[in-house]
């Protein structure tokens, strides 16, 4: 053994996720092991851009190319087969042009949501390998457990090929579901985040007979990924799973202010590279907001006035959102501190003022899954007070999820290695003093270029756009890293 490989072995026994663990997706393992599960299938594939595996290359070209399976057709999600589709717009059946394959939709026309019985005809296998955001109202997991019951209905195999949850395994934040609630934005009993991966949770919506018919079901695995991973930490390339969320960070704060945006009256970044980073409101002194916020002491987050350029070019002043600890920092009850922030800052309570114009409410209890955060909050209720009343939920689910955890996620790191959950750090250092031109920051062992940009003060967006040639999944210790100013 030479010394370089010494040292590399030495290292790897300490570094973080972000350097020292690779994550093999679940159609990576499929892959190496020879597409066992699916040899001599007639299979279709439940997918859109962001199925793919290391080196980006598509499950549709994997699959296809692999020998001894006969891939007969694509089922496309909401956001459609090349996730270039708005939210909340239908589409039709179509033809891939690339591959000609059959392309159904599974978001319309009309009351569609799920394959029919003439979609799965002659097939054996129905393969899914989708990106979801790790939160309920996300809509890939509500396709993903109807096209399980249609599976089972129609004696088709259902084969997850498991995708890290973006916001780690061990998050489980906010309300449940209530059965009346459920939607297509809220479609199984679980909190809004669950802290679970797509296979776990197939498992659980299976054995937990929350479909009509059990299906048969296999899940791949990944391996490497562990529990306390957030996206950040993985090491793999982010392709858009939808138009507004076109990095691995936006799931994180699209669950900090996606909720309140249904409210209304509040801005949150849309159309800018701030997207759910933060609020605005002519009316909102984003610095008063920031400071009675940052009043609150909430753990792994900071909240900072900044100003910004929107879609149309205008100069917007906002309360921005930074996560110093992604593991800690509590998201989902972001909403409701910038609720209760906009109401004794700015004067202006959002639910009030939404139905003081009539807009619909509808919305904003389907993706709380519930009306008890809104009865609340029109009773005065604080913000601490409607998050506290989600801990029982949370507990109770946390010790239903068990049974269905994939037991290999939970493996401790090899001996003498941290259990790191993040690598971001601990709090958020002041921004050095202004200089000429960009500044450099040396990688370090833990660092990824989000954990940079957050201890720069500055967007991914910039750093990535500041360095063209630097690939986020594979930085290196001592490499240099231009910093905008």
């Amino acid at each position: 053994m030479n010394w370089r490989m010494g040292l590399c072995i030495a290292l790897a026994g300490w570094l973080p996720f972000s350097v020292a663990a690779e994550v093999r997706l679940g159609n990576e393992v499929l892959a190496q092991n020879g597409f066992k599960p699916l040899l001599g299938k007639r299979v279709g594939l439940l997918t859109n851009p962001s199925g793919v595996n290391r080196q980006k290359q598509s499950s549709v070209d994997l699959l296809r190319s692999a020998r001894g399976i006969k891939l007969v057709a694509l089922f496309a999600p909401e956001h459609g087969i090349r996730a270039d589709v708005p939210a909340g717009k239908e589409f039709k059946d179509t033809v891939d042009p690339r591959t000609g394959l059959p392309v159904y939709s599974l978001y319309g026309p009309g009351p569609v949501r799920q394959p029919a019985p003439s979609m799965l005809k002659g097939m054996d296998a129905l393969v899914y390998d989708l990106q979801d955001t790790g939160t309920r109202s996300y809509t890939f997991i509500s396709t993903m457990g109807l096209a399980m019951e249609a599976c089972a209905e129609n004696n088709v195999e259902f084969v997850v090929l498991d995708r890290p949850n973006p916001l780690g395994g061990l998050r489980v934040e906010g309300p449940m579901l209530e059965p009346r609630f459920r939607s297509f934005v809220g479609q199984w009993q679980i909190p809004y985040v669950y802290g679970m991966t797509c296979g776990e949770l197939a498992r659980m919506i299976n054995g937990e007979g929350w479909i009509r018919h059990r299906c048969q079901l296999t899940v791949i695995p990944m391996k490497g990924w562990r529990r306390g991973m957030v996206w950040q930490d993985t090491g793999l390339p982010w392709v858009p799973t939808s138009p507004f969320v076109p990095d691995g960070v936006t799931p994180m704060f699209l669950v900090a202010t996606g909720v309140l945006g249904e409210l209304g009256g509040l801005g949150i970044g849309a159309g800018s590279a701030l997207r759910f980073q933060c609020v605005s409101a002519p009316w909102l002194n984003a610095t008063r907001a920031s400071n009675w916020l940052n009043d609150r002491r909430l753990p792994g987050v900071t909240f900072k006035q900044v100003t910004y350029r929107s879609a149309a070019g205008q100069t917007v002043n906002a309360t921005r959102i930074f996560i110093s600890d992604p593991a800690r920092a509590p998201l989902m009850a972001l909403n409701f501190y910038i609720w209760q922030a906009a109401r004794l800052t700015g004067g202006h309570n959002l639910l009030a003022d939404a139905m003081r114009t009539d807009r619909s409410l509808a919305m904003f209890d389907k993706v709380n899954g519930t009306d008890a955060p809104r009865k609340a909050m029109q009773a005065g209720r604080s913000a601490a007070s409607i998050v506290a009343a989600w801990k029982t939920g949370e507990q109770r689910f946390r010790q239903l999820r068990q049974r269905y955890l994939i037991a290999d996620y939970d493996t401790p790191t090899p001996t003498g290695s941290p259990v790191l959950v993040s690598t971001a750090p601990a709090a958020r250092p002041a921004s050095p003093p202004a200089t000429k031109g960009p500044r450099e920051h040396m990688v370090a062992a833990g660092d990824t270029l989000y954990r940079i940009a957050q201890t720069n003060d500055v967007s991914l967006e910039a750093i990535t756009k500041m360095n063209p040639g630097v690939k986020a999944d594979s930085l290196q210790i001592g490499q240099k890293i231009r910093i905008p100013q």
